[in-house]
């Protein structure tokens, strides 16, 4: 899978804190935002996938409709030139790049889509972890504010003493 993580091990999330619980409802807030993301990045990788079968299937078709264009033209010419080395190069030059024209659809089909359905399942699988808050001992009665956003989920403003620090610093 090339993510460290066997298709059937069992995910977890633990996040340690170095404080103590702050909002009643941080740890289902993780949770929620944390699934969120990853249900949003699944059907991300989900349209991808559905774009490249789309364009797999119109290169398909257009890789068809090339070769066999190829193979008649080269048949076409080869027998205008009977008994010509010539009319065989051409013949053979042209089937060569009618089944070139083959190249994208086959490498869509063969290929292309395996990492990202890896990508979505990975996604899925995350997306259902389960997510815990581990908290130690904090120095102070307000140390979650340090951490958390300036905003709550209920729209409360955090108190200008404390200023947040960047969340995305481990993404």
């Amino acid at each position: 899978m090339g993510q460290g993580a066997a298709r059937d091990a069992t995910l977890a999330l633990v996040v340690d804190l170095d404080r103590e619980a702050g909002l009643p409802d941080e740890a289902a807030v993780l949770r929620d935002a944390i699934h969120e993301f990853f249900s949003q990045r699944a059907q991300a990788y989900g349209r991808r996938l559905r774009e490249l079968f789309r364009v797999g299937r119109t290169s398909l078709v257009i890789g068809l409709v090339a070769l066999a264009s190829a193979i008649a033209l080269g048949d076409f010419l080869a027998a205008l030139m009977k008994d010509s080395r010539i009319g065989e190069i051409v013949r053979e030059s042209l089937t060569i790049g009618g089944w070139v024209s083959m190249w994208r659809p086959l490498e869509i089909f063969l290929y292309d889509w395996w990492p990202i359905r890896s990508e979505t399942r990975l996604s899925e699988r995350l997306a259902a972890m389960p997510v815990r808050i581990r908290y130690a001992n904090a120095t102070g009665p307000d140390a979650w504010r340090e951490d958390w956003p300036a905003v709550s989920p209920r729209g409360e403003r955090a108190s200008s003493e404390a200023q947040p620090r960047a969340l995305n610093q481990a993404s």
